[in-house]
């Protein structure tokens, strides 16, 4: 009778510990009439180009993927190279390399904007997260849903999580939810990162970065950059989005 209990213990085991490891792609969707429309310092003139530019066919689509552990994590472009719709243009990601170290409590970013790469390293700050009392499916898996903001873009941030995905990651910048993120919602629908692919795999090597070049700054020193970057297109009535990332 002891051998069938420690092997339902070892199955049990295992398929824990497969769903604690893996990668996961998201769908990112960005809706650019709805973002510029949002902009209070634009002129009507402009909002107005933007939504007979896109028309019916604002939704900038683009694949990403969260290789995860219970010890860190890895968000970049699932490939290199972005292509247009028909296939005719192709072109280089920016550099865009969001890791997190849950060990040690330590983040390295590296982030290509505003015409340079950065590399941000510094401690974990944990989101301020709020859950909710909503559920919902997300790709198959129950997600319960918590809310945060991002104070230097002063946007609304809601992230849905699954408890049967136990890992704290998340895609972008977010994290530290108990458990996986499987879609994210950035200022009420104006970007959504949705989860369409979950491989539960061993990924310890491929956590690791790639090797960059870029100035070494401090988190704080980031968010001064980009709190100056936007401060700056206010005044002068530009998007300051197509400059860093939304």
């Amino acid at each position: 009778m002891l051998k069938p209990i420690l092997l339902l213990l070892l199955t049990t085991s295992l398929a824990f510990a497969q769903k604690t490891e893996g990668i996961v792609t998201y769908e990112r969707k960005s809706h650019w009439t709805k973002i510029i429309a949002r902009l209070p310092f634009l002129s009507r003139e402009e909002k107005d180009r933007a939504a007979m530019t896109w028309k019916n066919d604002d939704e900038d689509k683009v694949k990403m993927k969260l290789l995860f552990s219970e010890k860190g994590s890895l968000f970049t472009y699932e490939s290199e190279q972005a292509q247009s719709d028909d296939g005719r243009w192709s072109w280089r990601q920016d550099d865009y390399f969001i890791s997190r170290n849950f060990e040690k409590e330590t983040m390295t970013d590296i982030i290509e904007t505003l015409g340079k790469t950065y590399i941000i390293e510094d401690s974990l700050r944990t989101p301020v997260w709020k859950v909710m009392n909503q559920i919902k499916d997300v790709n198959g898996y129950v997600c319960m849903k918590a809310e945060t903001t991002d104070p230097i873009r002063g946007q609304k941030i809601a992230a849905w999580f699954s408890q049967d995905i136990p890992v704290p990651a998340g895609p972008e910048r977010y994290f530290g939810l108990p458990g996986l993120i499987m879609e994210l919602d950035i200022n009420e629908g104006d970007v959504i990162l949705e989860a369409v692919k979950v491989e539960f795999k061993p990924v310890g090597k491929e956590l690791a970065l790639p090797k960059a070049k870029g100035k070494k700054i401090k988190e704080t020193e980031y968010e001064s950059l980009l709190t100056k970057h936007i401060n700056d297109s206010i005044k002068a009535n530009r998007n300051p989005y197509w400059a860093i990332r939304y």
